[in-house]
């Protein structure tokens, strides 16, 4: 019997979806490919005994997709989504002495993203890889996303990673899943992401918001292009771009102020009362989230890819395109300057008197910012950094892209202290809701799209109550058969 091959994609304005499926038989094996449209996708085979238990099996996948609103396609009709890699160069530092570099660890890619917490410190490279780090050095897992990862963002207990396939992949359990998908028509450039509403920048000044529930909720066009800052808490989005930084109500209702800045805005940071912008001119400006009126300049001494706080504000922290790093006080007096040994830092966090990098070269970087060991590091003392390496049976973590990858059990075995979750149909959408008591019934749960069908329940582990009103998943999520 021929090959038999049905290609299908889904791709709904407004609704972010850009995603292909392709069903082939051939004899009584079954492939199916999926993933976003423009990229080689993912590939699942299965055989079965005869052709006609291949061909039935096949017919129910497609009749599941088509009911889902995917249609018949031509490969290579529709464009791939549009993606930007920042294009970033690295000078040798003009500083006179190195940074106190306790460790460094090197993933392999130039990496953007990072996020330092209590317990882990996280890193995100150009080649789809996170690492989660102790304080000290050790390498504790690796996540391996589809594609490149742009920045790491936490919102509470949660992680998420944005990824140039426009998919925001939360990393808070054992398996990573999709828990945002953006428009194919926004080229991401930043993303953050406040109670469960995700903020995202694009490459030409554009502002989306997406809710918990993976749904539009609103969007503005700023005056500048190249929008690499977003920043949200619950009374504005503030959006950095190469014409300043706007601020719009959190509803997306009005704009609440604009301040041109001293060259294009290459980065942003927030504190409870201010924003930091790091621009191309060589400052970091720090504007009111009340008004917008500057407050404070830092001055360094080339391009400023990456700047951040201490909590308290007494310090404010910049980095480079000369792989220098520094540090100011609130007032803007340069307190240091340093070099990082390695590439120009890209993004940055502060934490405990240690400062955090993630470099051109692809390093994460932990260097010692306590006043002895920065006096030490000017007389030119500097201790040995250790180079972390990864352990050999490190565990690797990858999305579960279908309801085929999530782990069944039946009903009798679900573990007591489980929580049941039921997919239903309203208004037009599937929803997710807690079957188990001791919840709130009105509210929905934050659940992966790809496993929503209408009747299917789960069992999770936990859930956690958000403030902006639904639950989040904690833990594994197993389908009840």
């Amino acid at each position: 019997m021929a090959r038999e091959t049905t290609y299908l994609e889904l791709s709904q304005d407004g609704g972010g979806a850009h995603k292909f499926y392709e069903v082939t038989v051939d004899g009584t094996a079954v492939s199916v490919r999926y993933g976003r449209i423009g990229a080689d996708g993912q590939l699942q085979s299965s055989s079965f005994p005869t052709v006609e238990k291949a061909r039935a099996a096949a017919a129910k996948k497609i009749g599941e997709k088509v009911r889902k609103g995917y249609v018949p396609a031509v490969v290579g009709q529709r464009a791939p989504r549009s993606v930007t890699r920042r294009q970033v160069a690295s000078a040798p530092s003009t500083a006179r002495a190195v940074a106190p570099v306790l460790w460094r660890f090197r993933t392999g890619s130039s990496a953007f993203g990072i996020h330092v917490d209590e317990d882990r410190c996280w890193v995100g490279n150009q080649a789809g890889d996170v690492y989660t780090l102790s304080h000290a050095g050790e390498v504790l897992a690796r996540y391996s996303l589809p594609d490149g990862v742009k920045c790491l963002v936490a919102d509470d207990f949660w992680i998420y990673a944005g990824c140039d396939d426009g998919t925001v992949y939360d990393l808070s359990s054992k398996v990573p899943f999709g828990a945002y998908d953006i428009a194919a028509d926004v080229d991401i450039f930043w993303l953050d992401i406040h109670e469960g509403v995700l903020s995202v920048s694009d490459c030409n000044g554009g502002l989306t918001v997406i809710d918990h529930e993976d749904e539009f909720q609103w969007s503005r066009r700023s005056s500048g292009a190249n929008a690499w800052m977003v920043r949200a808490d619950e009374r504005a989005v503030y959006h950095g771009h190469n014409k300043g930084v706007t601020a719009y109500a959190a509803d997306g209702g009005a704009q609440l102020w604009h301040r041109p800045t001293n060259g294009n805005v290459l980065f942003g940071w927030q504190e409870d009362d201010a924003v930091y912008a790091g621009t191309g001119r060589h400052t970091v400006q720090r504007l009111s989230k009340a008004t917008g009126a500057e407050e404070a300049s830092y001055r360094c001494d080339s391009a400023v890819y990456a700047c951040a706080t201490s909590p308290d504000g007494r310090h404010v922290f910049a980095a480079d395109n000369a792989a220098s790093v520094y540090c100011f006080d609130a007032d803007g007096r340069r307190v240091w300057k340093l070099g990082t040994g390695g590439g120009s830092a890209l993004s940055m966090q502060y934490l405990d008197e240690r400062l955090y990098l993630v470099t051109t070269d692809g390093s994460l970087i932990c260097l010692d910012a306590s006043e002895t060991a920065i006096l030490a590091a000017q007389r030119g003392s500097v201790p040995t950094a250790v180079d972390v390496k990864s352990a050999a049976a490190l565990p690797v973590f990858t999305p579960a892209a279908s309801a085929s990858a999530v782990a069944t059990v039946s009903v009798s075995a679900a573990p007591a202290d489980g929580v049941v979750v039921e997919c239903v149909q309203r208004g037009g959408r599937v929803r997710v809701q807690v079957v188990s008591g001791g919840f709130e019934p009105s509210w929905n749960v934050q659940f992966p799209r790809g496993i929503r069908e209408p009747g299917a329940r789960y069992v999770v582990d936990g859930l956690h109550a958000a403030s902006g009103g639904f639950y989040r998943v904690r833990g594994e999520i197993r389908r009840l058969v």
